[in-house]
């Protein structure tokens, strides 16, 4: 009796999973996380730029300037991680040609843009003072403007093809491509001899930096990883809208509103 009460159980976790893939369902579930991810946006940015540029010492070699470092760093990750992320959503549209899995790529494609151009911007700002230059052709740099415009590149290749499949489709196939990008942004420093400084914090070594420099880099992360989940929540509701116009149920939603 037991086993057949823990498949039926089973079985219904599993079909509450499926509904949630459907745009309809996912859609007042997105607006009600939204706020959630908002505050812990807030929070987290409030602690972590506390910590970043008011309770962290100086550093030795660097002095002052290197506190652009709280946002450069965590802005890398998130270009990376969401790069990941989005090409997993446009391969499982590819793969089972489910609706909102594009969708979730389609929003998060801006996102990952923005936080691949941040970490550019601000490494040019910390570049100045410790290389003397703007920008050089080192290999994390360049590794890192490829992905900015990969990202670029996916949003303007969907934007050209007026069938939304089509899109979806030809995007995704980029996206997968250019997944090999992440590998050669993360182990440029390691594979050649490159200006740019190594990793600060490795999940196998104990971290490079003071402890309060080590919290305040991951609060900022954190914040990061808010934002971008609150922001492509934001936009997938309105792809959402956008897309299922043709449908009752979001006929139904504008009436409601009207």
């Amino acid at each position: 009796m037991n086993q057949v009460n823990n498949s039926s159980f089973s079985n219904s976790r599993l079909i509450n999973w499926f509904k949630l893939s459907s745009p309809s369902a996912f859609y007042p579930l997105a607006g009600k996380l939204i706020p959630i991810f908002w505050a812990l946006a807030a929070i987290f940015g409030l602690a972590g730029l506390w910590i970043s540029f008011f309770v962290a010492p100086v550093d030795a070699v660097q002095g002052q300037g290197y506190r652009i470092i709280f946002v450069h760093v965590p802005a890398s990750w998130m270009s990376m991680f969401l790069y990941l992320v989005m090409a997993a959503w446009a391969g499982l549209g590819l793969v089972f040609n489910t609706r909102l899995s594009a969708m979730m790529a389609q929003a998060l494609a801006p996102i990952g843009a923005w936080m691949a151009f941040l970490s550019l911007w601000t490494g040019a700002f910390w570049g100045k003072p410790m290389w003397g230059a703007w920008w050089v052709w080192d290999a994390r740099l360049t590794s890192e403007l490829i992905l900015l415009f990969l990202y670029l590149g996916f949003i303007a290749l969907q934007a050209s093809i007026d069938n939304p499949r089509r899109a979806d489709k030809a995007g995704a196939i980029l996206a997968l491509v250019g997944v090999v990008n992440v590998p050669i942004i993360y182990f440029s420093v390691k594979w050649w001899n490159t200006l740019h400084q190594g990793a600060s914090v490795s999940l196998t070594k104990a971290p490079a930096m003071a402890q309060t420099m080590l919290w305040g880099m991951l609060l900022m992360a954190l914040c990061f990883w808010m934002y971008s989940i609150a922001v492509g929540l934001m936009r997938v509701r309105a792809i959402i809208l956008e897309r299922e116009a043709h449908t009752d149920w979001v006929r139904q939603l504008s009436e409601v509103k009207n």
